[in-house]
């Protein structure tokens, strides 16, 4: 941290470099997301070595989410019948969410955190189908639209905390606050955090970018960050006190299309799907 109290993007580096590890498996499930040459014999038997990782996963294929008709009890069956991709987004979440523990902070609510995150994802991803982008990408990329904040606090807590009583306490956006105080904002640092795992460079932009949309600015995934951040705000699943919700830009908006139908559709199935996943992956 410099005079001015700025955080700068080389401590913000080596504090990332000090947050606990992913696991191996997930490691390389993350290489894995672009390559189409994958040894998933492999993978399956890496991710069946960690009890805890599979239990949760099978839970979450056996959900409303992939609205199976009858009992998936292995990664291989889960692979067989939802597809690589869909397993290792579920896998990959289950190991994220998992990643981080909660500390002591008055003012940050990690439960408030992850269910918002995870209300996004399920909305990004219906989106994604209705414009026809990868949903998995678009899943995952949302789950973790937010997740710079939980690199603040958890490595600077007192003064992250004080821009979070400042946002209290004033109208101002939380990205505006965290520049003026930090130097830094959540969005930066969550694709720091992102290129650091290693997920694709679309992910790490789309993150990065979700807050400021702009005619020059406007790659398909973070578009559907924007939107779908804006629209589970609007829909007030996260039990937080201080729900505020976000101006929608207009152009990302226009771009992505939806339709009054597709609205309601993806509105219902994100409501309809939420507590479920919650349940699993933040009991």
């Amino acid at each position: 941290m410099n005079q001015t109290g700025h955080i700068s993007p080389e401590a913000i580096a080596t504090k990332i470099q000090q947050l606990p590890a992913l696991s191996s498996i997930v490691t390389e499930l993350l290489a894995s997301m672009e390559k189409d040459d994958v040894d998933i014999n492999l993978i399956v038997t890496k991710i069946s070595h960690d009890q805890t990782l599979t239990a949760k996963a099978l839970r979450l294929a056996n959900s409303s989410f992939y609205g199976m008709q009858y009992q998936i009890t292995s990664i291989q069956e889960a692979i067989s019948v939802l597809g690589f991709r869909s397993v290792q987004t579920l896998v990959t979440t289950t190991a994220i969410i998992s990643s981080f523990t909660k500390n002591h902070s008055s003012i940050f609510d990690f439960t408030v955190f992850w269910r918002h995150a995870i209300a996004s994802a399920i909305c990004a991803q219906e989106i994604a189908r209705f414009v026809k982008i990868n949903p998995d990408k678009a899943f995952t990329a949302c789950l973790l639209h937010d997740i710079g904040k939980l690199v603040l606090i958890t490595t600077y807590e007192e003064q992250y905390t004080q821009v979070l009583e400042q946002q209290r306490q004033s109208n101002m956006s939380l990205s505006l606050l965290e520049n003026k105080i930090l130097g830094i904002d959540h969005a930066a640092v969550g694709s720091a955090l992102a290129s650091y795992w290693k997920f694709p460079e679309e992910m790490q932009h789309a993150i990065a970018s979700h807050h400021t949309i702009s005619a020059e600015n406007n790659h398909p995934l973070a578009l559907i960050l924007h939107v779908a951040d804006a629209i589970t705000h609007a829909l007030d699943l996260t039990d937080a006190d201080d729900e505020t919700v976000p101006e929608i830009n207009d152009f990302a908006w226009q771009q992505l299309g939806l339709t009054r139908q597709a609205c309601k559709k993806i509105f219902s199935r994100t409501e309809m799907q939420f507590e479920e996943i919650c349940a699993i992956l933040i009991a």
